[in-house]
């Protein structure tokens, strides 16, 4: 099991990244919360992992805090909810957000992000609020790249990830028309369609 991965970031491209680590270049999917506080490339960074191990792939997911990662080891436990489900979740939703949605019983907000429709939510709800019952808020007891790779544009950019977390590409257009582009990084413009993606 891979857990910790330290080195330097070699690539940025929501919701992919490159990390060097000792000359081997690692591909980690990370969810945008996770994008929004990396350093530039180039720099150091210390990530938690978690490796899934299928059949006919390695995926390794980074998350920049362990509240991120228990969460996102919680939701893959969930019928219905894969890696990269979790990961549009944790794109959308803070995890003391994600934890007080459950704990009010808010199912409409969940619905809200891509990928969640109303019998993922209702599940969501139920599976959720059992294994949360006696977590705290932040310490849950809880215990391949694009192919045709990314334009180095923040909004072609922007869209990409967004069509990656599970948006529709008509859906991720309309979300970033609203956007203010004027010298936005990528990661900004994906921050500001997901705010309005669940409003």
């Amino acid at each position: 099991m891979i857990g910790r991965l330290e080195g330097r970031l070699l690539e940025k491209r929501p919701p992919w990244l490159v990390l060097d680590v000792g000359g081997v270049g690692y591909e980690v999917e990370a969810p945008m919360s996770t994008f929004y506080k990396l350093p530039a490339v180039g720099e150091p960074v210390v990530l938690r992992t978690h490796l899934v191990v299928r059949e006919d792939a390695f995926s390794l997911f980074g998350f920049a805090h362990e509240a991120e990662r228990s969460l996102f080891r919680e939701l893959i436990k969930v019928s219905g909810v894969g890696p990269r489900l979790a990961l549009t979740i944790l794109s959308g939703i803070s995890p003391d957000d994600f934890v007080a949605t459950i704990q009010e019983g808010d199912a409409d907000r969940l619905t809200g992000l891509p990928g969640v429709g109303k019998k993922t939510a209702a599940r969501l709800m139920v599976d959720m609020r059992d294994r949360l019952g006696s977590a705290g808020a932040t310490g849950m007891p809880m215990g391949g790249p694009p192919s045709g790779g990314v334009p180095d544009d923040p909004a072609a950019e922007a869209h990409h990830a967004l069509t990656s977390l599970g948006y529709k590409p008509a859906e991720a257009t309309r979300l970033l028309r609203d956007c203010d582009t004027a010298g936005q990084s990528s990661e900004e413009l994906i921050r500001q369609a997901l705010k309005r993606a669940v409003r």
